[in-house]
């Protein structure tokens, strides 16, 4: 018969579970297993005290204390140990749970509770105390807390096999939640603030391919605890303090910033992080398979999508507590701050923090935008404008306005504060009046302190307007300075394969060491600026997500700053309102930016609604009152020229023209309106600006024409405003169109000679290699100048043509019509006279040059103008030009037409008119000699020629023939005589002198009358002649 087992007591049960958590024993030899250990000392207690040798619940902590300062040697270190204590804790813990004595199990449960609680109490002691017990572990490091491991096994490897993955140390489930929640702030402290300098140094030297992700959801975990959230914004490196602090310093040296460093984005080489992710992704990229690069493309947008997510998870954590986020907003706003720089042309790498940091704050304040981001924008309202001026949080009333000075804006802050001030001194007042009457024993408030004025107040602000506005600055010194970048370092690169294409082909006809230096430098330059290149089209241009959140938060931005005018409507209020003309600039300009770059990428603009910006764009591209800097106007015209369907490609921006009612409304009236405003930039550079901004505006026309709806709008205007805008829009179209066609005539002569040179091999050899090396970069040089100047010459010379032919009165106004024939004139006498042969390239084409579209072009206008011109004033006019009429070269261009095989009626026209302006030199010459000596008082001071219509220039007095003097206006406000103000209705008519030169013209006609038969026969026998030279 079997014996029976013997039933243990609970007190017996209590002893043995203790000994196996704990690793100790109150007897010598009693267990086999070396890692427990004999509590001698112990145990001589607790027998002198006549109790027994077993362990209970009243003497655990007792022994915790005596094994952890008893300096066993051979033992586990304290905080091992103690964690070990929780784990077998734990694990007998889930044995219990098959005891069927319920009385026992549950007093046994409350013991394996406290021994865990009792294991996590001392952790905590240690690690705030490590000296506390002695440490006999050979592999322990001072710098890393030894709850790190934990902490990292706790949330997990990296995603996706990313980065490397934690030591292999765990803790049992449950110790970290235990560890942190009931901790007592104050005891805790000193370890979490260890922990997040950890967290801090894992990540400072990550690139986006290595292990960040652990480290964030180790903080993201943290934060997650109340005593976390306040440990971390309390931490000495939540906002560094220093003398030398700048933006580089907070991203290298606060808690977050390693984290928000963490890109794909290339950084100064000091700040160079691992593994190099232009070298393992992209390197030798012109010779890699596609599907190797968009695998690249595809790991990089994951990872740093996942960085933002986890970075946003952290901040909106400590945003929703109410304790820390204040304390968050500072964070913000010192990063901004301390950046500001980063918005200037050049961006000093040592002191303003990476691109890198900036782009993931961009994305993430995106993510915090979203709640009013919606597709009505309804929470706009409460974005308060006021922040710009009495926010203290960000420096912005030093930025740039948009229409106000910065006294403008500083005058209104101060004028503002001061009613503030005066306002609440009076509520005051008034309030210790009623007090005192009241309560004359009680002590005033305001006799016994001073009244705080506002401008000295802290202003509090919706977390809405604070995030709008931080999302601002971010974006500026963020994502749209990457784009910039990103832009000039795609000219970097184009600029090094032209130089290294050019020594090349030098080192073909001339090799040299040095050169075979400079070559291989380039080479390797490319190499590296083509990596940079692709980093930033990675992290950014593949990100469809970034773009998207950015336009959407910019199409709040745009409804919002027109919320400030009075919504969207036309015409605008003829005074701009002081909250909208002190808004930063930077605003409306890094919304252009946006929408020029997200036009480039393919498919980056499905699914946006564009109606809002094309509102704002029309309403303010010709409002000097309202945006004064012409170059942020004319980059709304450069949008329009993306959004143009022959070019965009984009079925979203298909109706934006042709069915959008400002659009028909308003936009050539603007666009010729802003072609005009153009001419006077202000900047030093402005002659140059202003063909380029142009350019857009013409293409922008040219397509505009095209639309039955828009031609319709364009001649109205040009009949209405046929003294106004629209002849000024002609005049400079003439004047640049002049100056491009002499400037690239020019530089073909230029070009043609240093030809010349390189073809006579034998003496081009024998010059110096830095003479020949010289004269091949001007020779390049002049080839750009010549292709782009024709190009906008042939530009200019087309929209006269396809105008001309339904608008024809403004060409033909006094103060135009001479004008515009001197410049048809001066055309074809470069293309059919005596000099053409001259222009004569090898490849036209390559210039943008071609001679019999311009020829044509020319011929049409001519045309054109004739069949308008009524009053028969337009023969006359070309002959009244000096310096370029030929009536032989209506004859050449007419044989050049024919051989080229054009239309037959209109160069029967255009012959029609030569043979008018004969008739009309004819004519001229007999009037001259009818006037005879014309007194000097009748001559017009700047043209030499007899005044028709005199009057009197307000300023200076001087007197000259109104058609000379509104030429003259056309083009510049200005007295000719003594620059002061000048216009058109200021012109003073001088009567008196009108009736003399009439009566002298009477006069000269009268002696002449008895010889006019004789004259007229002369006339007719020279037309006679004439005709029949240019016949032949």
């Amino acid at each position: 018969m079997a014996t029976q087992k013997p039933t243990r007591t609970p007190a017996e049960i209590e002893d043995i579970i203790l000994r196996k958590i704990f690793l100790v024993s109150l007897i010598d030899s009693m267990e086999n297993d070396p890692r427990v250990v004999y509590l001698e000392m112990s145990a001589a207690e607790i027998m002198s005290e006549g109790k027994e040798l077993k362990l209970s619940r009243d003497l655990m902590e007792r022994i915790v204390i005596d094994r952890l300062s008893g300096g066993f040697v051979a033992a586990e270190p304290p905080f091992q140990y103690l964690v070990n204590c929780y784990r077998r804790a734990y694990e007998e813990g889930k044995k219990i749970s098959s005891m069927k004595d319920k009385t026992v199990r549950s007093e046994i449960e409350i013991v394996v509770k406290q021994a865990k609680k009792l294991a996590v109490s001392y952790c905590r002691i240690h690690l705030g105390n490590p000296d506390m017990f002695p440490n006999h572990d050979t592999n322990k490091s001072s710098n890393v807390s030894p709850l790190l491991p934990l902490v990292f096994s706790e949330v997990g490897g990296s995603l996706d096999g990313i980065g490397g993955s934690s030591s292999g140390a765990s803790s049992a489930p449950g110790f970290l939640e235990e560890f942190f929640r009931d901790a007592d702030y104050d005891s805790i402290e000193p370890v979490m603030k260890q922990l997040y300098e950890d967290l801090r140094g894992s990540v400072l030297k990550v690139s986006a391919l290595g292990n960040f992700q652990q480290p964030l959801r180790a903080l993201l975990m943290l934060l997650n605890f109340p005593v976390g959230a306040k440990a971390l914004v309390s931490h000495p490196w939540w906002i560094p303090k220093s003398l030398y602090l700048n933006g580089r310093v907070i991203e290298m040296t606060s808690i977050l910033g390693p984290f928000f460093h963490v890109s794909a984005l290339p950084d100064h080489a000091i700040f160079k992080t691992e593994p190099d992710i232009g070298q393992q992704c992209f390197s030798d990229s012109s010779t890699r398979r596609p599907s190797d690069l968009n695998s690249a493309f595809t790991t990089i947008k994951t990872v740093m999508n996942n960085l933002y997510d986890g970075l946003a998870e952290v901040l909106k954590c400590l945003l929703k507590n109410t304790n820390t986020r204040e304390n968050v907003l500072e964070y913000l706003a010192e990063v901004i701050n301390r950046n500001s720089s980063r918005g200037h042309l050049q961006v000093d790498p040592l002191s303003c923090a990476s691109s890198g940091m900036f782009v993931n704050l961009s994305a993430v304040l995106l993510r915090l935008c979203e709640p009013f981001l919606d597709a009505n924008l309804t929470k706009r309202d409460k974005i308060d404008p006021n922040y710009v001026f009495y926010g203290n949080r960000l420096e912005m009333r030093g930025l740039t306005a948009l229409h106000a000075s910065s006294d403008e804006v500083s005058e209104w802050f101060d004028s503002n504060t001061a009613k503030a001030d005066n306002g609440q001194n009076r509520l005051l007042e008034s309030q210790e009046a009623t007090s005192s009457s009241s309560n004359a024993s009680k002590p005033s408030l305001l006799r016994n302190s001073n009244p705080v004025p506002r401008s000295s107040e802290k202003v509090k602000y919706t977390f809405i307007s604070e995030c709008f506005f931080m999302t601002a600055r971010v974006l500026n010194l963020g994502l749209l300075k990457a784009f910039s970048d990103f832009k000039h370092l795609v000219q970097d690169i184009s600029r090094s394969e032209e130089t290294l294409s050019s020594f090349q082909a030098m080192q073909r006809q001339a090799p040299s060491p040095q050169l075979q230096q400079d070559i291989t430098r380039l080479e390797k330059e490319i190499e590296l600026y083509s990596q940079e290149k692709l980093c930033y089209e990675a992290q950014i241009l593949r990100d469809g997500g970034i773009l998207q959140r950015a336009l959407s938060y910019y199409r709040l931005m745009v409804v919002w700053l027109v919320s400030l005018v009075g919504g969207f409507k036309m015409p605008l209020p003829p005074t701009c309102p002081k909250e909208f003309a002190s808004m930063p600039e930077h605003f409306v300009e890094d919304t252009m930016e946006l929408l020029i770059f997200a036009s480039r990428i393919p498919r980056a603009l499905d699914g946006v609604v564009l109606d809002d910006f094309m509102n704002f764009i029309i309403m303010f591209m010709a409002s000097p009152e309202y945006i004064r800097n012409p170059y942020l106007r004319a980059k709304m015209v450069e949008v329009l020229n993306c959004w143009m369907p022959p070019r965009s490609g984009s079925k979203t921006t298909g109706t934006l023209f042709d069915g959008h009612q400002l659009s028909l409304e308003y936009l050539v009236k603007n666009l010729l309106k802003l072609y005009v405003d153009i001419e006077f930039t202000g900047s030093h550079t402005q002659f140059y600006d202003k063909f380029n901004i142009r350019h857009n505006i013409a293409e922008l026309l040219e397509y505009l024409w095209q639309v039955p709806s828009h031609r319709n709008i364009w001649k109205k205007i040009a009949k209405e405003e046929e003294k106004g805008v629209y002849l000024n829009f002609l005049n400079f179209l003439i004047n640049d169109s002049i100056f491009l066609l002499d400037e690239s005539l020019n530089k073909i002569l230029e070009l043609k000679e240093i030809e010349a040179e390189m073809s006579n091999t034998v003496e081009w050899e024998r010059r110096p290699a830095q003479e020949r090396q010289e004269r091949t970069r001007v020779f390049h040089s002049q080839e750009n100048i010549i292709r782009i100047d024709m190009k906008l010459a042939m530009e200019d010379v087309s929209m006269l043509a396809f105008t001309s032919e339904q608008i024809t009165v403004p060409f033909l106004l006094p103060e135009m019509v001479e004008r515009v024939a001197s410049m048809l004139n001066y055309f074809l006498l470069q293309l059919v006279g005596p000099q053409r042969k001259s222009l004569t390239l090898k490849d036209p084409e390559k210039y943008e040059f071609r001679p019999k579209v311009l020829l044509k072009q020319i011929v049409t206008i001519y045309v054109n103008l004739a069949k308008g011109d009524k009053d028969n004033i337009f023969p006359a006019a070309i002959t009244r030009d000096g310096r370029s009429y030929n009536e032989q070269l209506f004859g050449s261009a007419a044989d050049v037409l024919r051989r080229i095989g054009e239309d037959g009626r209109m160069i029967q026209e255009f012959v029609l008119l030569g043979e008018k302006t004969k008739i009309a030199a004819s004519d001229a010459m007999d009037a001259e000699a009818v006037l005879g000596d014309i007194p000097d008082e009748f001559l017009d001071p700047i043209q030499y020629t007899l005044m028709r219509d005199p009057v009197i220039l307000p300023s200076s007095k001087v007197v000259l023939d109104r058609p000379v003097i509104q030429r003259h206006l056309l083009s510049d406000s200005t007295d000719p005589f003594n620059r002061s103000h000048l216009t058109a209705d200021m012109l003073i008519p001088d009567v008196e002198l009108k009736a003399k030169i009439e009566e002298f013209i009477k006069s000269q006609e009268l002696k002449k009358r008895g010889e006019s038969l004789g004259a007229q026969t002369a006339k007719a026998t020279i037309q006679t002649t004439d005709t029949t030279t240019l016949i032949d």
